[in-house]
């Protein structure tokens, strides 16, 4: 199985998933970020906003989880930010093929609860202009987010409450 934890830069997912796994018996991290930074190199001459935008990125991801999951069993936990619905259509269809069952969760908070959680973190400050940056991106996602994954508030709670939740929905 793979839990897949959406939501915006800076909501807590990586945190969250950290948690996760320790709820989660067999789970491990699948961060499918890695997938992108194995691609920088190789398609650097491809003119591209983001790595996800490459099609090969999301064929990667699938056969690399899938390939993970046929090694060592059990449950992957994949803290990325997908914002693009038909991305997020092309990787659950590619892991429906794979017959890797999916629970897509949305780490949500609102606009300003965002601004106030990045704005206050003291460890991604190289990356904090560009997270906040994002977050119009993140709203204008959120209706099909919420038709395509299950929404966990993470407002006024912490990543291990949020794991907590999401562990007991999973189960």
């Amino acid at each position: 199985m793979i839990v897949w934890l959406n939501g915006t830069f800076g909501g807590g997912k990586t945190t969250t998933s950290r948690h996760l796994v320790t709820l989660l018996p067999g789970a491990r991290i699948f961060d499918s970020e890695n997938v992108g930074y194995m691609l920088r190199p190789v398609l650097s001459d491809v003119t591209a906003r983001d790595f996800q935008d490459h099609p090969p990125w999301r064929a990667l991801v699938v056969a690399t989880a899938a390939q993970i999951l046929d090694y060592v069993g059990g449950t992957l936990v994949v803290p990325q930010t997908v914002l693009v619905r038909p991305y997020w259509r092309e990787l659950a269809a590619g892991f429906d093929a794979a017959g890797i069952p999916v629970r897509h969760f949305v780490l949500h908070a609102d606009a300003a609860a965002l601004t106030r959680r990045i704005e206050a973190d003291t460890v991604e400050t190289a990356a904090r202009q560009w997270r906040l940056d994002h977050i119009a991106d993140y709203e204008a996602a959120l209706p099909w987010l919420r038709e395509e994954g299950e929404i966990v508030p993470t407002e006024g709670a912490s990543p291990a409450e949020v794991a907590r939740r999401i562990a007991e929905s999973v189960a």
